[in-house]
């Protein structure tokens, strides 16, 4: 089949890769299909073009459009579906997926006009879903897809087992215009850098209560296929900084240990970020990381308050959080302290203690402010406004709830909702202004370092 799988703009000048659409890119291609990518994520351009490009083309037997979950994404899937659906070449099947999707599929499939919504990973269900439509078998024999039949009503099939980790295709780079991804900003990296994420695994040992992740556990790639990948991007596009992009890198000591042991024995050395755990922040593995090109690590604290950890399942303590920052600060890394506020129980000496956390920790390489709490459909703190009757259901959350990921969608605390934004803003207001006094006053000591040390490195007063 013509296939083409849509890539929509976050509104950001440089996008970070779509990892998620060059891996099914990289399914359907393997599996015999033709792919072609629309990019309105490197163009920029407005969603009327998608139906000048499906009227002028070749026509198309799929499309495909995957999103996350989030106010933004879900604007974008609407316009983009008008879009489609508006083209006198409309392909024939047009397929959803993503985390956005997979959770409220009924709803989805009615605001968008799409045949399916893949549900989870899509790599084997995409292709096995695209066999049947050509053998016009039953579509109840695949695993994993949720669509509306003749009578109205939604099938949902069951869920498809997960793949392993040595199934997952290496993604379709060769469909994408690296020389313009790599240019994306990581913290930490340098001007001459190139960037470019790769996955270590997929899921996460844990479950907070706020994530929306559907897909149960954490698999693991191994070492040496993840070293091969990332030789293969050093070697294709002179890429210097490996951005890994699962939802969890540190997932223990012992699996931190073997990766970093792996990462000293690659032929190229490289930097790199991830996304860390604080119980498992010791300052031997923090120095092993630093040891093998780590610049930063990515921690979600969301709280600094033992009760409100416990309520979002977080499976950590105030005393893990000090003691892991304080090894990470301690070895020479950054790190980058995430933190939300509004989960059940929480109130404004909760904030309060967050903000004195982050202004004891946080350090300039990202400006460090707090979200509220948002029930994305899919997430425990969904299900809980639902039963609780704060919610709905997911079209009330996407249509009436969730308008900016910076302002409530559901108040879980006992303020009212303006109370909530007032002591919020007055906390944000506190930690900006906190921010860039320390910006201006290591801006400062760089001017002195120039002009009373005649520091001959100096690159100028310019940001990146």
């Amino acid at each position: 089949m013509r296939v083409l799988l849509v890539v929509y703009d976050n509104g950001s000048h440089v996008h970070t890769f779509p990892q998620g659409t060059a891996y099914i890119a990289a399914a359907l291609r393997n599996a015999g299909h033709r792919v072609v990518i629309w990019q309105q994520d490197v163009n920029h351009w407005p969603d009327e073009k998608l139906t000048e490009f499906l009227d002028e083309s070749v026509p198309f037997d799929v499309v495909g459009l995957g999103v996350i979950g989030g106010y933004w994404q879900y604007q974008r899937m609407l316009g983009l579906s008008k879009a489609i659906n508006a083209s006198v070449h409309r392909p024939k099947w047009y397929i959803l997926g993503g985390h956005g999707p997979s959770p409220a599929v009924e709803f989805f499939l009615r605001r968008s006009g799409a045949n399916f919504v893949v549900r989870g990973e899509g790599e084997r269900t995409v292709v096995e879903l695209l066999d049947t439509l050509e053998d016009e078998s039953p579509l109840e024999l695949v695993f994993g897809i949720s669509f509306l039949a003749p009578s109205g009503d939604c099938v949902n099939t069951p869920n498809r087992p997960l793949l392993r980790m040595e199934e997952v295709p290496r993604p379709a780079y060769d469909l994408f215009p690296i020389e313009y991804y790599r240019l994306a900003s990581s913290p930490n990296a340098s001007r001459t850098d190139f960037v470019m994420p790769v996955a270590s695994a997929r899921g996460c040992p844990f479950r907070c209560n706020f994530c929306y992740r559907m897909d149960p556990g954490v698999r693991l790639r191994e070492p040496v296929d993840i070293l091969d990948e990332i030789g293969y991007l050093q070697r294709r596009y002179g890429i210097t900084y490996i951005d890994f992009s699962d939802e969890l890198l540190m997932t223990s000591e012992e699996r931190t240990h073997l990766l970093c042991e792996a990462f000293l024995r690659h032929e190229q050395p490289f930097k790199w970020c991830c996304n860390g755990r604080l119980n498992y922040a010791t300052k031997e593995v923090l120095q092993l990381m630093k040891r093998t090109g780590c610049v930063f690590i990515n921690y979600g604290i969301e709280s600094f308050d033992d009760e409100a950890l416990r309520r979002m399942n977080k499976h950590l303590t105030c005393e893990q959080i000090v003691r892991g920052v304080e090894n990470t600060i301690a070895v020479g890394l950054s790190a980058g302290l995430n933190v939300i506020w509004g989960n059940l129980g929480e109130d404004e000496r909760t904030l309060r203690q967050s903000v004195g956390f982050l202004k004891k920790y946080a350090d300039t390489s990202h400006l460090r402010t707090i979200r509220p709490v948002t029930p994305y459909p899919g997430s425990d703190l969904f299900r809980y406004a639902t039963e609780h009757g704060l919610l709905q259901d997911a079209e009330e959350f996407y249509e009436q709830k969730h308008k900016n990921s910076d302002l409530l969608a559901v108040n879980f605390t006992s303020m009212s909702d303006d109370g909530f934004h007032r002591a919020l803003m007055e906390a944000n207001c506190e930690l900006i202004e906190d921010h860039y006094s320390k910006v201006a006053s290591e801006t400062m000591t760089e001017a002195r370092s120039l002009y009373q040390g005649h520091n001959i490195n100096f690159r100028g007063f310019r940001q990146m």
